[in-house]
């Protein structure tokens, strides 16, 4: 159904509190983006093979995802402030501990301190938008937060290994520390919070507004179909930001091909939240699920032996970008609308779990698979995951 024209992105930007979150967000992800793809190369330096490499990221994400479920209670008994500063500062200081070790050990230790952080970050990020910007706006709001996550991944993702590898990765370590960078706007954001916090305590206790076991399932439940959706497009992503490098074949493609993926998630996250906003979120995931299932066979036609080659695999990814950004704005859209605005953070925790889980997934077993057959194996098993979950939606009735 056609929903009314939204107000205008430039609006949201204006909105007491979102420009700290967007400084916060850019400079927390700068130091995510810059370590993505260099820390398994570094554990691949230091003896590490496909599986160990994997297992970097996975440990990373599997911390995130473990963490991600306390986010909400950090938030209630230590407030937003505290919970941002120390996320901030435990996802960028460890990067400074990777220039000391290439043992494979201590990076998935690092990873998994590193994984802690980046928890907060994200579940504080996203639940952030909710709280300070309008419903009917969420849809812009989430874009322009994605662009401010996604534009330092276009820019980084695919220059941090070549810069690792033409320079010194000591020099990608010591960038990874930027989200120490972003103390102070964290505190700033988190103190505008904690008074929106506080005043909406106050209103939920005057109206008796208690969380019950039968509450929390039925939040679950209306959360269940976004979540699928997300983690069947972050399972591939997680691989292709993993293992471009070592698939591509050489430094020229995979930063070309990484710069496709990364630019196509930020436009097309940016841009798909006028559309959400306008007819809803759910009209759009099974056929972009679709979409990114093509870029899948794609991707491993162009790797497979005496396969395409060097363009089919960043259009490829590129077409797998696109799907990974649009369905990042319409899951969150959608998680957000199902459920009612006290219940924010535990929406923006069960979707950054799905989002971190899938690519932690991503990053395990299509390792494992390529260790065992190829990489084209695994990435035609991440497109069968897409074209279940595209099956799963069209077959499930909305909530209302």
């Amino acid at each position: 159904m056609r929903r009314p024209a939204p107000s205008s992105s430039s609006s949201v930007a204006r909105v007491p509190g979102f420009r700290p979150l967007l400084a916060m967000s850019a400079l927390g992800f700068s130091g995510y983006a810059l370590l993505l793809p260099t820390a398994p190369l570094w554990a691949v330096r230091g003896g590490a093979g496909e599986s160990g490499a994997g297992l970097v990221n996975a440990v990373l994400m599997l911390a995130t995802v473990l963490t991600q479920t306390t986010v909400p209670w950090l938030l209630r008994r230590v407030g937003w402030r505290l919970t941002m500063v120390a996320g901030v500062l435990l996802l960028g200081a460890p990067s400074l501990a990777f220039m000391a070790t290439d043992q494979l050990a201590w990076l998935l230790a690092l990873s998994a301190v590193r994984g802690t952080g980046f928890a907060v970050l994200t579940v504080c990020g996203s639940s952030a938008v909710a709280a300070l910007v309008d419903g009917p706006r969420h849809g812009r709001a989430i874009g322009l937060y994605g662009l401010s996550i996604a534009f330092p991944q276009l820019v980084l993702v695919p220059s941090a290994a070549w810069v690792a590898e033409a320079l010194d990765f000591r020099v990608v370590f010591a960038l990874g520390a930027l989200p120490v960078l972003a103390v102070p706007f964290a505190a700033a954001l988190g103190r505008r919070l904690d008074a929106v916090s506080a005043a909406e305590a106050h209103a939920d206790t005057r109206a008796g507004a208690a969380t019950t076991a039968a509450g929390r399932a039925s939040t679950l439940r209306s959360l269940a179909m976004p979540s699928l959706v997300l983690l069947a497009v972050t399972t591939p992503g997680g691989a292709l930001l993993t293992f471009a490098p070592q698939f591509a074949g050489d430094a020229g493609t995979a930063a070309a091909g990484l710069l496709g993926f990364t630019a196509a998630t930020a436009l097309s996250r940016w841009l798909v939240g006028g559309f959400a906003d306008r007819y809803g979120p759910r009209v759009f995931l099974a056929p972009l699920l679709a979409v990114c299932a093509g870029g899948l066979v794609l991707c491993a036609g162009a790797i497979a032996d005496g396969g395409a080659g060097p363009a089919v695999l960043v259009l490829g990814m590129t077409i797998v970008g696109v799907s990974y950004g649009s369905l990042q704005n319409l899951t969150l859209v959608a998680a957000f609308a199902a459920v009612p605005q006290r219940q924010h953070p535990t929406a923006s925790a069960v979707w950054n779990i799905g989002f971190d889980a899938g690519t932690g997934l991503g990053s395990l077993v299509v390792g494992f698979v390529a260790a065992g057959t190829s990489f084209s194996v695994g990435l035609l098993t991440t497109a069968a995951v897409c074209v279940v979950a595209a099956v799963a939606v069209l077959l499930t009735r909305p909530r209302r």
